[in-house]
């Protein structure tokens, strides 16, 4: 006769095993039974995704500016004080390659130290594969960005700040 902690763990075993024979997981006798069976989801390796395939670059940046990752766009502002204004230099990128988007409408809308706030247009330089516009000021203070971008109809928007 078999003690009752015995016949327990027999069942409790036959239980786990009926719960995973009707696993989706589980191999069946049908003829597709080898397409079937794949590993868990977390171990199938999607390599034509653009979320799961990302340069060891992706999230850094390239220009030494400051980076938002946006869904699978990489944004980078950088700001350069000059004489009697300050450039921005904005690069629209995709996230999986870096590849500049030369026909996007970018605006910029600023707050200024002061609190004041005005947008501008940035215009796309070819050559430099980057957005730029001019800041009619190198007043001294904390600047606030947004950047709002239209990509065929998709908005992608950004924000930075930066002191001087």
């Amino acid at each position: 006769m078999r003690s009752p902690k015995l016949l327990l763990i027999g069942i409790i075993f036959a239980n786990i095993l009926a719960a995973c024979s009707n696993s989706p997981t589980s191999p069946t006798t049908s003829p597709n039974a080898a397409t079937t069976t794949e590993p868990t989801p977390q171990t199938v390796a999607k390599i034509d995704s653009k979320t799961d395939k990302k340069p060891e670059n992706h999230g850094k940046p390239n220009q030494g500016g400051q980076v938002v990752e946006a869904g699978t766009y990489h944004l980078e502002l950088l700001m350069v004080k000059e004489e009697n204004n300050i450039h921005l230099d904005f690069f629209l990128q995709t996230g999986d390659n870096h590849a500049a988007i030369p026909d996007a409408k970018v605006t910029a809308q600023v707050q200024f130290p002061d609190g004041s706030q005005k947008s501008y247009d940035l215009a796309y330089d070819a050559p430099n594969k980057h957005y730029a516009t001019n800041l009619p000021t190198n007043a001294s203070g904390e600047y606030k960005i947004a950047i709002l971008t239209d990509i065929k109809g998709e908005k992608v928007n950004g924000r930075f700040n930066f002191k001087l």
